[in-house]
């Protein structure tokens, strides 16, 4: 009799969902699994108040540390640089949209262009407040928590105008009916590992090492780890203002990356090719050419 996979994850809606997605991987590999809700810090928080690094993270890998769960489902994006040497992640599903999601109330706006003059755009990310406000200073950015739901909730209440919320999210959520515009990511880079699910195990694990193994996304682990790795080489976190997108082209890694100041200030967004087998190359180049370069505030390269 095959041994139950117990699979720790978020219970929020979006979380079970990727969960979900996991188990019906292994699954379709003939594996038997088991969901476990575990509560994280991020859950706790109160109303309006900004997460901090591993928040959503943390309390799932104690629970895969101390046993009670054989493997950890996380938004890729939301796993710390700095991973705890006793832990790997082993796999990464094939990635959903990785771009920013523009959201309204409907009918209404469909590009962040059209917004009107001064409007509120709810977002409680650094990276995107600082790219929002590059390319539109006129706008307001306020706070707006919560999980997806509540965040349309709140939009449709009247206290933003717009959000800027994850397309992967709203997409597996079923709502992409809502997205106004998909963001460019030569325009807003997406948070590095945004839209992909990370499989998390104890690095000793060998038997899970096999089965998860065995679900892994080549091309996702690739753009990914690039990504990752340029996160790491600024020396921010999953809170940092950088945005990072790898694509596979043919044999080459396409990297585009960026940074803003939350105020708006500081923009600078390049881009990097190579082979694909370079991609921590790739990423280091390009930190080396944006974050060490004086790149106009203004303007793109």
């Amino acid at each position: 009799m095959r041994r139950e996979i117990r699979i720790g994850t978020r219970g929020s809606a979006l979380a079970m969902a990727q969960a979900r997605l996991a188990a019906e991987a292994l699954e379709h590999e003939g594996h038997n699994a088991r969901l476990i809700s575990v509560e994280t810090e991020g859950d706790r928080r109160a109303p309006d108040t900004a997460w901090g690094e591993g928040a959503f993270v943390k309390a799932i890998e104690h629970a895969l540390l101390d046993g009670r769960i054989d493997l950890a489902v996380h938004s890729a994006k939301d796993v710390p640089t700095d991973e705890d040497p006793r832990l790997v992640t082993a796999a990464y599903l094939p990635r959903a949209d990785a771009r920013d999601a523009l959201v309204v109330r409907q009918p209404g706006p469909r590009s962040i262009d059209e917004l009107p003059r001064a409007a509120t755009v709810g977002t409680d990310s650094p990276r995107r407040t600082g790219f929002l406000l590059a390319r539109r200073p006129d706008l307001r950015v306020r706070p707006l928590h919560g999980n997806v739901d509540t965040r349309l909730r709140r939009l449709d209440d009247g206290e933003a105008d717009a959000l800027v919320l994850a397309c992967a999210g709203l997409d597996r959520l079923g709502r992409a009916d809502r997205i106004a515009e998909r963001i460019d990511p030569q325009r807003m880079p997406p948070a590095p590992g945004q839209g992909a699910i990370a499989l998390e195990i104890r690095r000793e694990d060998d038997r899970m090492m096999g089965l998860v193994g065995s679900v892994d996304d080549v091309i996702t682990r690739v753009t990914v780890e690039a990504e990752r790795q340029l996160l790491r080489a600024t020396g921010g976190g999953c809170r940092a203002p950088v945005g990072a997108y790898g694509e596979i082209h043919g044999s080459e890694l396409w990297l585009i990356a960026g940074h803003a100041e939350p105020d708006g200030t500081g923009l600078r967004i390049g881009r990097k090719a190579g082979s694909v087998a370079d991609g921590t190359a790739i990423a280091v180049g390009l930190h080396r050419e944006l974050w060490t370069v004086d790149v106009d505030a203004g303007a793109a390269p």
